[in-house]
């Protein structure tokens, strides 16, 4: 939503004076929109982040604080914790599932018992399906969700990653990122985009990852479309994608 207001016309003409705060939240927002809509409209964009489990808030920034790619501290009465595979929480910095405990957590999904169990923790806590870190000064940052993971060649490929750095080009304005089957590496990452500027080619997309991505997690296809697939609310549906 962000992206398609600053590509509007007329929109940075506009009286942003009396405009306060701007929260993102349903997907990651990319630093280059940030940037952007800073520049645009002298304000920053503030991450949130919560879940419909979760009632929905969980972690949002302070206001005033400038947009660094964190989705902010836990919310009142509420406790965050990185989890290994197992369970089990892992040190600060290191990257793992982001698991949450609160009055705002769910007690299960409605007569789906194995369901709930599949994400829900001794204690209370909420198996999120989000991958993400937290650092020394509790700030949280998400590195993508856990079934969007690509995995190539055994590397762990988090599609928010590439798709941060294919919309800083001049004249894309969104993309996401999804895995395909190769019988060599596992997978390889595919990259669907918008452009603004149909002279943008495949080979300027590539040749823009291979300057700022290491190889492993450089798209091997890419592909433009007119639009991505979302939901109403405007979240860019990979699932979708990789249905296709």
């Amino acid at each position: 939503m962000f992206a398609s207001l600053l590509n509007t016309p007329g929109f940075a003409d506009l009286d942003f004076s009396l405009l306060r705060v701007c929260i993102g939240g349903g997907m990651a927002v990319h630093p280059a929109v940030a940037a952007e809509w800073r520049e645009a409209t002298g304000g920053p964009i503030l991450q949130g982040y919560g879940l419909t489990e979760t009632s929905p808030a969980v972690i949002v920034n302070p206001i005033g604080k400038e947009f660094d790619g964190a989705i902010g501290l836990p919310i009142s009465s509420t406790d965050v914790i990185i989890c290994g595979d197992d369970g089990n929480a892992l040190p600060v910095g290191e990257v793992g599932e982001i698991c949450i405990k609160g009055p705002q957590v769910m007690e299960g999904y409605w007569q789906r018992p194995q369901e709930t169990a599949d994400v829900m923790l001794p204690g209370g806590w909420l198996k999120t399906g989000d991958i993400g870190r937290m650092e020394e000064n509790g700030y949280i940052f998400i590195e993508d969700r856990k079934k969007d993971m690509i995995l190539v060649s055994g590397f762990n490929v988090y599609p928010n990653e590439i798709e941060n750095i294919v919309v800083e080009m001049d004249g894309i304005l969104e993309a996401a990122a999804i895995g395909l089957e190769d019988e060599r590496s596992g997978e390889i990452v595919k990259l669907f985009a918008v452009r603004t500027d149909p002279n943008v080619t495949e080979q300027d997309v590539l040749d823009h990852c291979r300057e700022n991505l290491t190889n492993y997690k450089r798209p091997r296809i890419v592909e433009f479309r007119d639009e991505l697939p979302k939901t109403n609310v405007g979240k860019i549906l990979r699932r979708a994608l990789r249905d296709e």
